[in-house]
């Protein structure tokens, strides 16, 4: 009997069986087996995503064939997501440059700015942007391509991280709206901010060391957060006011643990829009809901 021809769909196809049987975890990119082996078969074999149907069903050579199967054979045994074993990931319909120094991109966020932030927030006069635990830089410089108005300064505890995330604005073209920051949440005192962005680290200790592995191939540093997940938000709204502009907006990814993190402030009116996309815990508060400073606060604003 003569060999099966090997063609990008039957790759596809025979990776999604192998990733099921060893029931492999996803959820940075992808959240199924059928889309993970898509994503890196067409790595594999330079294709692009919309790639015409009639190419799905071309013989494969063996070497392309061969890097295909290696990639495939270190995702079930090494359980690093797709990501890093690419160096590649999108983000409202950008490709950033990935490795372990940084999270996945996969912020919810995404879908607010690729609507320019509406209905929540009115971007045309937008000039001053905050992002807050930066990462790679997806989600300041989504920003920055999204309001070409603005200035976006963007921090992080890492300068390893803040290496990969200067190097994807240069590539993005944005190096000259975009500024990177090592710092603790907030860069030194400047001029108030129109809108601020922020998915800080949110996962509690007990439950980031309960992960897949999958996620413990992520730097810890942006993803632990104390006990309750809520140290980083704790520091992060406590030193709020005077960086966001009177009419400005925080807009903060705290994923699972936005009920404890609504519980936790039950003064702080904060809005959770829906996500179209799938996802949550994306919350919006405006700086005239913030309770007003009291005793030397209060003096030190005047």
């Amino acid at each position: 009997m003569a060999p099966r021809v090997l063609t990008p769909r039957r790759l596809v196809l025979n990776a999604e069986r192998r990733f099921q049987r060893a029931r492999l975890v996803f959820g940075h990119g992808t959240d199924n087996a059928r889309d993970e082996a898509v994503f890196l078969v067409f790595h594999a074999l330079g294709l692009p995503f919309n790639v015409e149907e009639a190419t799905l069903d071309r013989p494969v050579a063996a070497e392309a064939a061969a890097s295909v199967e290696a990639l495939v054979t270190r995702r079930i045994a090494e359980q690093r997501p797709a990501a890093y074993l690419t160096g590649r990931m999108w983000f409202c319909g950008h490709e950033f440059a990935v490795d372990e120094r940084v999270l996945v991109p996969r912020s919810p966020i995404g879908e607010l700015i690729n609507d320019r932030f509406a209905p929540w927030l009115d971007a045309a006069p937008v000039r001053r942007v905050l992002d807050i635990a930066t990462g790679s830089g997806c989600i300041a410089i989504a920003t920055a391509l999204a309001l070409p108005e603005a200035m976006v300064d963007a921090t992080d505890i890492s300068d390893a991280a803040l290496t990969v995330a200067r190097a994807n604005a240069a590539r993005l073209g944005v190096a000259d709206r975009v500024r990177f920051y090592l710092a603790d949440i907030y860069p030194d005192a400047g001029e108030p901010y129109d809108l601020i962005l922020a998915n800080p680290p949110y996962v509690p200790q007990a439950e980031f060391d309960a992960l897949p592995p999958e996620y413990r191939h992520e730097p810890a540093l942006g993803l632990v957060s104390g006990d309750d997940g809520l140290d980083v938000v704790r520091r992060l709204l406590a030193r709020l006011r005077p960086y966001l502009a009177s009419d400005g907006v925080l807009v903060m990814d705290t994923g699972a643990t936005s009920e404890a993190m609504a519980e936790a402030f039950p003064d702080l009116p904060f809005y959770w829009p829906e996500m179209t996309h799938g996802g949550d815990g994306i919350s919006v508060l405006y700086a005239r809901d913030l309770p007003a400073p009291r005793g030397d606060a209060a003096r030190r604003t005047r």
